[in-house]
């Protein structure tokens, strides 16, 4: 065994085996072991910390992403079956296609009944109307509608209109169920005295109390190993690869696999690491942190219901959760939107010279891909972003600028895309600068990877008179 190992599992202990009271870890590293406080509870159960639907979400989302690129340009109904089985489904025996055993980075769990019975992502989607995506539906609606694209797409990709589907699919799902179930409903009216109090089990038998199941559920969605706080945010990063030496940093436990449900790298976590590693922000340890304080809170109130100053302390702790979180989301638009602006400057040179594309347009339609699906998560939140949120679809539009200068702007009765003339790309480099620009100037985004907004004001003098215009409709 490596020295490194030894002195990880000796420092962080058993997150499974060894019953390690949350007296010991007070404040401490560890979203873990915290005591049963239910009053009169009969069970034999050590700790009271539970979030295992959560995980079996993650998995379910994982597993969804990789079976959206298995297309092969034709209608296909047994993958799309399988991909709303992953989606709406709540049938047993489904494997969890990912993250599973790649070399010696070996996984515990093969199912996601193993994490948790009869999940599914759809019921937990956001229930409003998405207007970042035409045709007035809910979120469960527009993810079906680019499943059943997906599902006859060549591996998930529409080069017609620009559309990577696995990209679109993870990163709005991440929004719609992930980040809107935990910021615009445990960490929201949850909180709140008369909805799962806490001088009462969740459910009858239950060894948690409402308030700490709520916690924890809300935990469980951001995505991170319960030992984070152990870890630095290159190493939560490199837990999600699966490569080099994550083996050793996942496996807290030291029981030589690791675990979907307390050891692994999810989601906003993931971006939240991925902001991090360059040394600007801290937004990975800032959240888990608060999730920590937040439940310590709850057990030390054993089993009571939480004062006024009780509640508003966990509110308070609630809040760094969901300003930090969506901060992740916005860093996330802004790397994107630059990305998208390097493969448009790409593009025009190669335009330029009449040269070959290549795998360029491809790039391009994957990285725009990731910028609307974050931005579409971005208004996720349960809040109306009101002027930003407008700016922020205008700017993006429901496709990638296309060669030709359209872009998709609706979907007919039949469910096709409607392409309509539009700006060039030059104009639409302007546009992904702009989304730069409302991230620093909405969210205050400090990470800002791939930023490009140096070059605004020499695009904006090339562009002249088109600047203006591009002005009048973001």
């Amino acid at each position: 065994m490596k020295l490194k190992k030894i002195v990880s599992a000796l420092a962080i202990a058993s997150l499974s085996s060894i019953a390690v009271s949350a007296q010991a870890h007070e404040h401490g590293p560890v979203y873990a072991d915290f005591p049963v406080t239910v009053k009169d509870y009969k069970g034999d159960a050590k700790h009271s910390v539970s979030y295992g639907g959560q995980m079996a979400r993650h998995a379910l989302h994982n597993s969804l992403k990789k079976l959206a690129g298995k297309g092969n340009g034709e209608a296909n109904p047994e993958l799309k079956a399988q991909m709303m089985a992953y989606f709406e489904g709540k049938e047993a025996g489904r494997a969890i296609i990912d993250p599973k055993t790649k070399g010696e980075f070996a996984v515990a769990q093969t199912e996601v009944d193993q994490l948790s019975k009869k999940k599914n992502l759809a019921g937990k989607a956001y229930k409003g109307a998405v207007t970042s995506w035409p045709g007035n539906m809910t979120a469960a609606e527009v993810l079906a509608f680019m499943i059943d694209k997906a599902s006859a797409a060549d591996k998930g990709y529409d080069p017609l209109n620009g559309l990577d589907y696995a990209q679109l699919i993870s990163k709005f799902a991440m929004g719609a169920v992930f980040y809107n179930q935990a910021v615009d409903n445990y960490l929201d009216e949850k909180l709140e005295a008369n909805i799962k109090p806490n001088g009462m089990a969740y459910k009858p038998g239950k060894p948690y109390t409402g308030k700490e199941h709520v916690w924890d559920e809300a935990f469980g969605y951001f995505g991170t190993p319960a030992h984070t706080m152990e870890l630095s945010a290159k190493q939560v990063y490199a837990i999600a690869k699966q490569k080099g030496d994550a083996f050793d940093i996942a496996d807290a436990n030291n029981d030589g696999k690791v675990s979907l449900y307390t050891e692994m790298t999810y989601a906003h976590a993931y971006y939240a690491a991925g902001a991090d590693k360059g040394g600007k922000t801290d937004y990975l340890h800032t959240i888990t942190k608060a999730f920590i304080d937040g439940r310590q809170l709850l057990a030390d109130a054993k089993g009571e219901n939480l004062t006024d100053a009780q509640r508003a302390e966990l509110k308070g702790y609630a809040d760094v959760i969901k300003t930090n979180w969506e901060k992740v989301i916005a860093e996330a638009v802004f790397k994107y939107a630059g990305s998208t602006y390097k493969d448009l400057q790409k593009i025009n040179t190669i335009l330029e010279a009449n040269g070959d594309l290549g795998d360029n347009f491809r790039k391009y339609s994957k990285h725009w891909g990731e910028l609307k699906g974050f931005a579409m998560a971005l208004q996720m939140g349960g809040k109306d972003l009101g002027e930003t949120g407008v700016k922020l679809n205008r700017l993006v539009g429901y496709s990638p600028v296309l060669l030709g200068n359209t872009q998709v702007s609706g979907i007919d009765a039949n469910g096709n895309y409607v392409q309509s003339a539009s700006i060039d790309m030059e104009e639409y480099m302007l546009h992904m600068l702009k989304v730069q620009q409302l991230m620093v100037d909405q969210y205050g985004v400090k990470a800002r990877s791939n930023d490009v907004l140096a070059g605004m004001g020499d695009l904006v003098e090339k562009l002249g008179a088109k600047a203006a215009t591009s002005a009048e409709n973001d």
